[in-house]
């Protein structure tokens, strides 16, 4: 069963200057450590469980999942949902049209030299950044997470996290048929957008597409894309917007 929001990933060029600017924002940030795959990490745990993943390349791999959307700018590059049983929600995401990876071991080192273990299931090919990727821990999820998760700005979790498409039709049938359960209809004139809402754990997942293929929404996709376009934390100040040029692109807001 799908628990909630795991992480969200923000890709960023330079680990360091984030690790400053989102301590600037009034984040805790904790060192995570590095990948086999080339990249090395900062995190920012919240209260509900979820965190926020800084990832940056120490070593060039255009190959990479995340590689082509840094070039792009950054910011939220993908989510990934928990999940107490992922092999029944892996198989769960593929009936319902997804093409999802065969579950994957995956190390990082942290700074301490602990080696934290998890396992993925990716989605793949274009449906790669609206669809999620999922994760289940082999060691446990408390190597995996830092404790701290009190922030100065307030943060206290994660509400929303709002996914740009071309269709949310595509994603409406996979949640529909994974959760069993219909999404609620979602109006966003902001954004001139239109979409669902689905409700897993915690948090709420937004699929919107562009009404007339313009504004906001139609403008990322255009050029990044479907995928995670924001984000919305419960605490901190009602209705402001974290500095974008402090965020490193992700667009990232209070309740």
């Amino acid at each position: 069963m799908l628990l909630g929001v795991d992480h969200l990933v923000i890709g960023v060029g330079d680990l360091g200057a984030a690790i400053r600017d989102y301590a600037a924002l009034g984040f805790s940030v904790v060192p995570g450590g590095r990948h086999a795959a080339g990249t090395h990490n900062a995190l920012i745990a919240l209260a509900d469980g979820a965190y926020l993943e800084l990832i940056a390349f120490h070593e060039p791999d255009p190959a990479h999942r995340w590689w082509a959307a840094l070039e792009r700018g950054g910011g939220l590059v993908d989510y990934c949902l928990q999940t107490d049983d992922l092999a029944a929600d892996t198989r769960a995401f593929r009936r319902a049209g997804v093409a999802m990876t065969d579950p994957t071991p995956s190390v990082r080192t942290r700074p301490d030299g602990y080696p934290v273990r998890w396992v993925l299931a990716l989605a793949e090919g274009p449906q790669r950044g609206l669809a999620p990727f999922l994760i289940r821990d082999e060691t446990r999820r408390a190597e995996r997470v830092p404790p701290e998760n009190r922030h100065a700005n307030g943060v206290t979790g994660l509400s929303a996290v709002t996914v740009a498409a071309t269709d949310v039709g595509e994603a409406r049938g996979w949640y529909e048929a994974v959760l069993g359960r219909s999404g609620e209809a979602l109006r966003r004139d902001d954004l001139d957008a239109d979409g669902v809402r689905f409700t897993v754990g915690p948090h709420m997942l937004e699929f919107l597409q562009p009404r007339h293929g313009r504004g906001p929404i139609g403008t990322w996709v255009d050029s990044r894309g479907p995928g995670p376009y924001a984000a919305r934390f419960t605490g901190g100040a009602p209705g402001a917007a974290l500095d974008p040029r402090l965020s490193h692109g992700a667009r990232l807001s209070f309740g």
